[in-house]
Order: C-alpha cells, then sequence, then structure tokens
C-alpha cells in the first residue's frame, strides 16, 4: 500500500486540488532530465521539470502479483533534450523513469507513483508515444546461459575474451566519400578481406556522430579504403573527414572463433549439440547382420 504524506492527504481531502504529473528521466549514461503535464516548469530534487515538452500520460494499469504494470507517456518532440534523432539513436533505451503525482502549488506535497524503465518508443514526425514498464518487466527477461550451437558471448566482452583493439580486429580511418547515413567508404586504412567487419562495430571519434556507433552490415574491400554499409543509419549526418574506427564482428559460430579470433577455448556455445533433425529421427526397419544381430536404421 503506498503511504500518502499527510500534507498531500489534507490538499486531496479538501475538495479542492492542484495537481499534476512529473516524470524523471535518468539515460544510461547518467544524464537527468524532467518533463510534466502542468502548464509551466516546476522544481524540486534538483530537477527541473519542463512544460514545454508537452507530455500526457495514459490510465495508469496496476495489478496484484507478477503481472507487469505498464503506463503510456506521449509528448511533442518540443523539448530542447527530446529530439527524434536522439529516440533514435537509442539514448533514452531502458532509461529509469520516476512518475510523481505533484501538488503544483505546493511541490513539498508530492508521492511517487511508480518507478520503472522505458520500453518500445513509437515515433513520428512531431510526437512520440513511450511505453512506460513497471519494476516486474525484468522478470520476463531471459537470464542464465542457453544450450544452443552458437555463442551466447558478444564479441570482445569479458566472457568472450578477444582484444577488439588488437591491429588483426581493428582499423582507424577517415571517411573518404558518402552516399547516406548507411553507406560510406572509410579511407586510410589497410586492406582486410571482404566482411571481415560484418557484425561489427563503427564508432565515430569526430563529427556530428562523435561517441556513437553503428553496427556493420557489409564490408567490402575497395581502392580507397573500405565500403560499410550499416544495419541502421547514424543519428546525424555522416561527412567526409569524420574520423571512425571498426572492429571486428563474429557469427557466434565455432568455426569462426577459432579461425578468425584463436579464440576457441572461450567459445560460449556448444557446437556437437544434437539438433532437431537428430530428435525427430525414428526407426524405419530393421534388418539382420550377418552374425545374427539386429540392425536398425534410423532416418
Amino acid at each position: 500500500m503506498r503511504a500518502i504524506p499527510p500534507s498531500l492527504q489534507t490538499h486531496l481531502d479538501s475538495g479542492v486540488t492542484t495537481l499534476c504529473h512529473c516524470w524523471r528521466l535518468e539515460t544510461r549514461e547518467g544524464e537527468v532530465m524532467g518533463f510534466t503535464d502542468h502548464d509551466r516548469d516546476l522544481t524540486f530534487d534538483g530537477v527541473n521539470f519542463e512544460a514545454a515538452a508537452g507530455f500526457n500520460a495514459s490510465e495508469i494499469e496496476s495489478s496484484l502479483g507478477l503481472s507487469v504494470d505498464n503506463l503510456e507517456a506521449a509528448g511533442a518532440l518540443s523539448s530542447l533534450h527530446l529530439d527524434e534523432a536522439r529516440l533514435i539513436a537509442g539514448d533514452f533505451d531502458n532509461a529509469v523513469i520516476h512518475l510523481w503525482l505533484v501538488n503544483w502549488q505546493q511541490t513539498a506535497q508530492r508521492v511517487l507513483l511508480r518507478r520503472g524503465n522505458l520500453g518500445e518508443v513509437t515515433r513520428g514526425e512531431h510526437a512520440f508515444s513511450a511505453e512506460l514498464r513497471g519494476l516486474a518487466h525484468a522478470l520476463n527477461q531471459p537470464r542464465g546461459r542457453v544450450y544452443q550451437p552458437s555463442c551466447d558471448a558478444i564479441v570482445g566482452d569479458q566472457r568472450c575474451a578477444v582484444d577488439l583493439d588488437a591491429a588483426a580486429f581493428r582499423a582507424a580511418g577517415a571517411i573518404a566519400s558518402v552516399e547516406d547515413r548507411r553507406r560510406f567508404v572509410l579511407g586510410g586504412i589497410a586492406t582486410f578481406d571482404a566482411n571481415w567487419f560484418a557484425r561489427g562495430t563503427i564508432e565515430f571519434n569526430s563529427g556530428a556522430n562523435a561517441g556513437r556507433r553503428g553496427e556493420i552490415k557489409i564490408h567490402r574491400p575497395v581502392s580507397a579504403g573500405a565500403e560499410i554499409e550499416l544495419w541502421h543509419p547514424m543519428p546525424w549526418a555522416v561527412a567526409a573527414g569524420d574520423a571512425a574506427v571498426l572492429r571486428a564482428g563474429c557469427d557466434k559460430q565455432f568455426s569462426t572463433c577459432r579461425s578468425k579470433f584463436a579464440n576457441g577455448a572461450n567459445f560460449r556455445g556448444f557446437p556437437h549439440i544434437p539438433g532437431d533433425d537428430f530428435v525427430l529421427t525414428y526407426v524405419t526397419r530393421s534388418s539382420d547382420d550377418n552374425d545374427g544381430a539386429s540392425r536398425n536404421t534410423n532416418i
């Protein structure tokens, strides 16, 4: 049961209320911002809650047990913090959300309604809609190892232990030519085999996308360097001269781990586990060998 501060309870009992909602959002990088559905900015706990963002919320769903409580928040892309490019770039993915009910005349009179994480975001040209997931959503996420032929580690992480900054798996250069935000040529790097960096990453060190990464779909060696195509466009325009670093990718197969990275000892999959075809085999006929022993043939 939620405890309501006595001062706020007195305000609620008065019959005439001055209430609004405030959202406190904290990104994975620690950036904190606030928004409110009131018509002017509010400040408490050292956070300024912007009214210009145009936030409004749906009805809050609450349930007993371990069901996930959901709330949807919608708003216009009018805040300096909320722009489409940042939403596309994933800056707010899984951000921590605090939802407050506040007396806007006396902000000390407030109660925390929800704490959760930002879920699916649907965006349009001028507005967006975001799902706010309750704490129970973490219980729906897979935990532990998965028995599968492919590796379940991320190349270069602690479990994988491959050093992606080694010369064999890293290349640095500058953008030589640009087709669009997904396709461009990185010049000034040594020649690598085709798709050596496929499934890997590109990290920009300068330009509009400085500090951001993209996932590489296709890598082709060309005379000017390396032709790169990404799975998703970078949030900002890519320009000639932008410095970037490529890091090799992995297809999660044991043969690749052993031959490309010489890292078979750290492979985090089960390459010899039987597949579905083995499970579905059945006896089709039996016959006797020359010594009289019975023999079964499976397909």
